[in-house]
């Protein structure tokens, strides 16, 4: 019975639920009441709370007709932004007026489900009373009584000991002041207390531009806003601020929702009786506010408000904001879209009548500071500082320990000032330690407004720049890796500077090769450095004395970085009728590399920018070269200056410098940088040794105590690391070669076609190939004084002298290539049958020997060399790949000469 009670409760009230309106309260029959009652408790909080159904209701603890359904949760309405009537051009303030949203709109982000007023709030004394309202009698004196009194439809109340009253038309107050002094008088002795219990609910409708109009039930305390709550708010056409309640037809109030929003004034928000109809008109004109605002949106606007009005809904411009260089877009009379510029803080604009469709632009103010001194690099505080007349170097640094890093160079600092209101620049140097510590005058210059000040450090090598490079990383998406020492490249002259057309011959360009053949010392990572140099780069340090980030990590820049920015705005300010005002200085200085030509700056100077002079240089002799121009032509002009008298200040040598001017710097005659090679294996003294210009091999092995008992000078191996780079050079040449012939060769002698992957796969192991540099030496023919074996040293030669070898190898195109002990006698043709013999595709013909030296032998091309002649300790037979077997690409049996020789190199000095 209670399994058949329960379905039928559960089936009755899903079918109330589902008729009725989704915001109206659920009035249950006394039946389903009854019936509720009967089902277990946990199953009565269940449908409660599925249902969205009161329990009390359901209990019978209140009055039907008093009770207003749980609020539920209401789904998320987005409200859109709506584009305005623009161009389709992506500009930046066109695609921030489609990003502009009605104000207002968003309070009502839900689409109504249940609503359910507060109705716990004090009952307001004018509030009328109605059938449905529950009255609250408590009778205390000679009698102590409780009633709970409810208005029925007649407008009476059925009082036990009084009779009906009619209470209909009362409000609150005078119903409670009536029904006291009828207590009072015919009930002796007995004081009361009238309080409301439940409240009625009351039909409403609301009408117009709402999101959900319709009929709706609420609260007989509700007012405007909770009923716009109720159907979900304004439509995005409807008007937020002349929502209008009308009764019996005529209109009792208005309320503008801009009031609550902008100052939280509800004073107008008046309370609704049933049948009270809320109408939503449609929008009245709006207008779009944008830019430096504080709140910028689509406002609507009423009649005879201005544009300071507007000003005020979006709560005023920002402190960024420039509102005397602002306008408004307006279409007038022919349709067409109008500019007028307005000066926000005048009288006259904030007078201005808005009109509908405006679209008013704050304007930003610059970025720029007003005679701010900026300073940058080595020193503790970087950043922007304030000026002020009769302002000098040591008060902007008062100390040296305090104000600049400790890395910091006392000797060289620029002051970029300009010149004119076109940005026109100077450059003036001078030298911290002399203008904070001994405050020289000539060198503690005063500061001028705008005035950027650099302080550089005295070895770049040692600074961190972890902060800078990932940074720069962060902002140059596609740069894939940075150098740990510079932004833009080791080599400005080539990187950096070609738009200068200063040409960096000598030692400032280094090339790879010249003509094919290594150069000893070039820069190998030249185009590696150059790919860093990109774009995104080049503006960040052409942005420095204005970006934050940079300022702040200027510490960690190399002097190149730091005077990037002022020689690129030297280059752009040079004509054809003025020499552009860098200067540049290389050989035997601390910092070579392009600078801004100071303002009467002379050699001294660039010496001092440079870091001054390193070990070696040559101090009596200097280069400048010097550019001439004429009305016709251009030349070219040396002029010798002696660096000691030049540093000395003599005015003979130290000369006023000129744009364009290169100083080169000469290294002593016959002066030599350390230079050492090194002797591994079986000597006596094996190790790192120093040399000295033009000592040859002979000469160290006698220092290094010559062979051991146990050396194999023989099969002695020497490296060097121009052969090498050579070398590399080399296969690189023959792999570009080899590409060429893959892609122009396409069939073989039979009309077969080449076979791609092979030739591809054979052309990467080819290109992976890392060079040796081994070169040949006879150590016997040297140790027995042949001059003409022996050869002069370079830096980093290695020599490694083996031990005895006993083996012979045969590699290539054999069946089972394999290294055999050597045995005396032991002929090639026995050796390669030991390995099983030549394969198919091997080129018998062209076998050949790689000695244990290091040089190579032809067996068929030496009458005292057979096939049957014996071999020797250490040798290689090598049969190489009948290039006929597989196609026509002749270079075929170079690249696996060079593979197998290769191979060999690699095996005999894997040791070292």
């Amino acid at each position: 019975m209670l399994q058949k009670i329960k379905t039928f409760a559960i089936a009755a009230l899903s079918a109330t639920l589902f008729i009725s309106a989704p915001i109206q309260a659920v009035t249950p029959s006394p039946q389903m009441i009854e019936q509720f009652k009967s089902l277990p408790a946990s199953e009565q909080q269940r449908l409660a709370k599925q249902y969205g159904i009161s329990p009390s209701v359901l209990s019978g603890q209140g009055s039907q007709s008093g009770q207003i359904a749980e609020a539920t949760p209401i789904p998320a309405r987005q409200v859109q932004a709506k584009e305005q009537q623009a161009d389709s051009l992506d500009f930046e303030q066109e695609t921030k007026k489609g990003e502009l949203s009605f104000f207002g709109y968003d309070m009502f982000a839900g689409e109504p489900t249940t609503f359910a007023p507060i109705s716990d709030i004090p009952v307001p004394s004018d509030y009328i009373v109605g059938p449905g309202d529950t009255l609250n009698v408590q009778l205390y004196g000679k009698d102590n009584r409780e009633y709970t009194l409810t208005i029925g439809r007649d407008g009476n109340i059925q009082f036990p000991e009084l009779g009906p009253i009619s209470v209909v038309g009362h409000t609150f107050s005078e119903l409670r002041a009536y029904l006291g002094e009828r207590i009072q008088k015919q009930m002796i002795g007995v004081e009361s207390n009238i309080t409301l219990g439940e409240l009625r609910s009351i039909r409403i409708f609301i009408a117009g531009d709402a999101y959900k109009p319709g009929s709706y039930t609420v609260s007989s305390l509700s007012t405007i806003t909770q009923a716009l709550f109720a159907a979900g708010g304004v439509n995005e056409i409807g008007s937020l601020r002349n929502i209008q309640v009308k009764r019996q037809g005529q209109l009792v109030g208005s309320f503008d929702l801009y009031d609550l929003l902008l100052k939280g004034d509800a004073s107008k928000d008046i309370n609704l009786r049933s049948g009270d109809v809320v109408f939503i008109p449609s929008v009245g004109g709006r207008v779009s506010i944008t830019g430096e605002i504080r709140r910028p949106a689509i406002y609507e606007i009423k009649s005879n408000e201005t544009i300071d009005d507007v000003i005020t809904m979006a709560a005023g411009v920002n402190p960024g904001a420039y509102p005397k260089r602002s306008s408004i877009e307006r279409y007038n009379n022919n349709g067409l879209k109008s500019i007028v510029n307005v000066d926000l803080t005048s009288a006259k604009a904030a007078s201005k009548l808005a009109k509908a469709g405006d679209f008013i632009r704050v304007k930003s103010a610059s970025t720029q500071y007003e005679d701010a001194i900026t300073l940058v690099g080595a020193v503790v505080r970087p950043g922007k500082y304030q000026w002020y007349q009769g302002q000098k170097v040591n008060d902007l640094l008062p100390t040296i320990w305090g104000d600049l890093a400790i890395s910091a160079d006392l000797n060289y600092a620029l002051i970029i000032r300009e010149i004119n209101k076109f940005g026109k620049i100077e450059v003036l140097q001078f030298s911290p330690g002399k203008a904070i510590a001994q405050k020289d005058h000539s060198q503690n210059i005063e500061l001028s407004p705008r005035d950027k000040v650099i302080l550089f450090n005295y070895d770049d090598s040692s600074i961190n720049r972890y902060q800078l490079n990932k940074l720069v990383q962060n902002r140059a998406k596609k740069i894939k890796s940075l150098s740990s020492d510079s932004l833009i490249g080791t080599d400005l002259f080539k990187a950096g500077f070609k738009s200068m057309n200063i040409d960096a011959a000598g030692s400032m360009l280094h090339k790879a090769s010249i003509g094919g053949v290594v150069i000893p010392g070039s820069d190998k990572e030249l185009n590696e450095q150059e790919q860093l140099i990109g774009d995104e780069v080049s503006k960040m340090l052409s942005n420095l004395f204005d970006d934050r980030d940079l300022i702040k990590l200027s510490g960690s820049m190399s002097r190149e970085e730091l005077l990037f920015p002022i020689i690129s705005k030297l280059s752009q300010q040079s004509s054809p009728s003025e020499k552009v005002q860098v200067i540049a200085i290389s050989g035997k200085v601390k910092n070579g590399g392009i600078y801004p030509l100071a303002t009467n700056a002379k050699v001294s100077d660039l010496l001092v920018a440079a870091g001054g002079l390193i070990e070696g240089a040559y101090t009596n002799r200097a280069e400048l070269t010097r550019t001439e121009n004429s009305d016709s032509l251009s030349d070219i002009k040396h002029i010798h200056v002696n660096i000691n008298n030049a540093l000395n200040h003599l005015p003979s040598d130290d000369l006023l410098l000129e744009g364009r001017d290169m100083l080169v710097v000469l290294t002593t005659p016959e002066w030599q940088e350390r230079k050492s090679i090194e002797i591994r294996g079986e000597v006596k003294f094996p190790g790192m040794y120093n040399i000295r210009r033009g000592e040859t091999l002979a000469d160290v092995m006698q220092r290094a105590g010559g062979f051991t008992d146990y050396a194999f000078p023989t099969a002695a191996v020497f490296v060097r690391e121009s052969v090498k780079q050579q070398e590399q050079l080399e296969i690189k040449k023959l792999a570009d070669q080899l590409r060429r012939d893959i892609a122009t060769r396409g069939v073989s002698k039979d009309g077969t076609v080449v076979n791609y992957s092979e030739a591809q796969l054979m052309l990467t192991d080819l290109e992976n190939i890392q060079a040796v540099g081994r070169l040949v030496v006879d150590l016997n023919a040297i140790q027995v004084g042949i001059e003409q074996a022996d050869l002069q040293l370079e830096d980093k030669d290695i020599l490694y002298v083996p031990t005895t070898k006993q083996i012979v190898s045969v590699m290539g195109e054999v069946q089972h290539p394999s290294t055999h002990r050597f045995k005396e006698g032991t002929t090639l043709d026995q050796y390669l049958s030991m390995s099983g013999g030549p394969r198919e595709r091997a080129d018998s013909d062209r076998t050949y020997i790689i000695k244990a030296d290091g040089s190579v032998m032809m067996p068929k091309q030496s009458f005292w060399f057979s096939s049957k002649a014996a071999l020797t300790a250490g040798d290689t037979v090598i049969v190489p790949l009948d290039t006929e077997y597989k196609d026509n690409l002749t270079l075929w049996t170079q690249v696996t000469q060079i593979v197998y020789n290769s191979a060999v190199a690699l095996a005999t000095i894997s040791g070292l």
